[in-house]
């Protein structure tokens, strides 16, 4: 189902760092290059051990960039942005006992973090523990009232565990706060259509459509009502 994709991409999007389509792979190796010089020449600067990270994580050297967090981790166990890539790295690794060790070191002093919060309950999902995620959705949700993609996230876990009923009305919610958000649009229909409630699904999809969400990101799922 389309909202899987739904909600990986709300968390990578939130999680992925910025600069990493700044520059190519080739430019992330001569930036590596250069920083490994600065890093002899100044091995207790931790500033640029993050960045070095940073290079790594974007060339894919997990092991690499987890032996810098180390680093800076050892001489700061509060360091933020190492705590926080650190996670972000175990959770590419698939290590989600260490990732979430390091999220909750980071919550515990960065407690109203959105991205923090949600990469938790992701890796929570990953370990199959249903009722902590669902507790950190909850949490999410309480403590971002405003936001479309806490309620998103909420929904599609929902969806995940057949909880229709509440993940339509988490859609409606972060539809009402991003109403062109074709995504969102298309989550709620798959839940109407994959219960043959046809005609509401395409009454959504009409109203999207007034809304100003381009007919042509939901054709597929106009097709689908015609079936």
């Amino acid at each position: 189902m389309f909202y899987r994709r739904v909600i990986k991409i709300i968390i990578y999007s939130l999680l992925i760092i910025h600069s990493a389509s700044a520059q190519t792979r080739q430019q992330w190796r001569d930036s590596l290059e250069v920083l490994n010089a600065q890093i002899a020449k100044a091995p207790q600067d931790m500033h640029l051990h993050l960045l070095k990270a940073e290079a790594n994580i974007n060339l894919e050297q997990w092991d690499y960039a987890l032996a810098e967090y180390g680093k800076i981790l050892h001489a700061d166990e509060k360091n933020l942005a190492a705590l926080y890539f650190r996670a972000y790295v175990h959770t590419q690794q698939q290590h989600y006992d260490l990732a979430r060790v390091d999220y909750e070191a980071f919550l515990r002093l960065q407690p109203t973090h959105f991205e923090a919060r949600l990469g938790l309950a992701h890796v929570l999902q990953k370990m199959g523990r249903k009722t902590d995620t669902f507790d950190e959705l909850n949490r999410l949700v309480q403590m971002f009232p405003d936001s479309a993609d806490a309620y998103a996230a909420r929904a599609a876990y929902e969806t995940e565990q057949k909880q229709y009923d509440i993940a339509l009305f988490d859609w409606d919610e972060a539809i009402r706060r991003k109403p062109l958000k074709s995504g969102f649009v298309v989550s709620k229909a798959d839940i109407l259509i994959s219960q043959y409630r046809m005609d509401e699904a395409r009454q959504e999809l009409n109203a999207a459509v007034k809304r100003g969400v381009p007919r042509y990101a939901l054709k597929e799922w106009f097709d689908k009502c015609k079936k």
